[in-house]
């Protein structure tokens, strides 16, 4: 079963080789911490801030891309993890004479969620992530103190 989630913060978390940067989504009311590169990390949380770019990143261009060919992306997935591996898919149709065609793209959860945040479009992890990344929100801590992000 999949479930709705959100992103609720970016930020750092604790791992062997040191800090982390994470995106943190919240989904059946637990944490589920996903770890990313530095400028994913960075893309994600100026475009939650709303805040400009000065020229488009290649998530926005992606996005004006499949806008301007009549296409839409519908959702993400976040739907498998393999050896500490997060796996990803982007739901997108595009319609032709009026019927709609639905594609399915394998993706790294980094880009899926950089593309969810700018378009706000639906994020959905699978019941079995959670069960596995899934952590109280008791036992996160954004970078001002709270228990709660952004």
């Amino acid at each position: 079963m999949d479930h709705e989630a959100e992103v609720v913060g970016v930020g750092t978390g604790s791992a062997p080789g040191g800090d982390v940067p994470a995106v943190i989504l919240s989904a059946r009311g637990e944490y589920v911490p996903i770890f990313v590169s530095a400028d994913q990390a960075q893309s994600i949380g100026m475009a939650l801030e709303g805040e400009p770019f000065d020229r488009p990143l290649t998530h926005d261009l992606l996005v004006d891309i499949l806008t301007e060919f009549g296409g839409a992306i519908d959702r993400v997935r976040i739907d498998d993890l393999r050896d500490g591996t997060f796996y990803a898919k982007v739901d997108a149709e595009r319609y032709d004479d009026g019927e709609p065609e639905r594609f399915v793209f394998d993706a790294r959860p980094s880009d899926a969620l950089a593309l969810a945040v700018r378009i706000d479009c639906p994020i959905v992890v699978s019941d079995e992530v959670i069960d596995e990344t899934g952590r109280s929100p008791d036992s996160v801590r954004f970078d001002d103190g709270s228990r709660e992000g952004r």
